[in-house]
């Protein structure tokens, strides 16, 4: 879509009809929050519209950490050294331990104690349903990636 397109559009239509796996995930992933909050006690969320803000939260921020893997993955592939393919290895560690503490912060800043997520390991089995999820969804729909 071009970008004169776009502005005639608007923001949020433009961003729409060009990403719609977006809305799809974000879809998943409140049916997967919601179904946490009824079957797993430390996952809480005051009302619906908050767990539908918290999917919205959780698509960015796994967005962002889904980028940050391809970027450190890319690099293991090109470093030449063994030294480099370690160092990437333990970048990659670092992220996927640290983005789980990065979303419990998120969710704590931008929503109080309206919204929990548990700690470490209930978020990190969430965030693990939350991908499975998305990645199956978008498997029956023909999507790749």
């Amino acid at each position: 879509m071009s970008e004169s397109a776009t502005r005639r559009r608007g923001p949020v239509r433009g961003w729409l009809a060009a990403h719609p796996g977006d809305v799809v995930d974000v879809f998943v992933y409140v049916v997967v929050l919601n179904l946490a909050i009824e079957y797993f006690p430390a996952v809480i969320s005051e009302s619906f519209t908050l767990s539908l803000l918290t999917a919205l939260l959780l698509k960015v921020a796994l967005e962002g950490v889904i980028r940050l893997k391809s970027v450190i993955l890319a690099r293991r592939r090109a470093a030449t050294g063994r030294a480099g393919r370690w160092l990437a290895v333990l970048a990659l560690w670092v992220v996927a331990a640290g983005s789980k503490l990065v979303v419990l912060w998120l969710v704590d800043l931008v929503f109080g104690d309206d919204v929990s997520l548990g700690g470490f390991i209930p978020v990190t089995v969430l965030v693990v349903c939350l991908l499975l999820s998305r990645a199956g969804v978008r498997r029956l729909l023909g999507e790749v990636g």
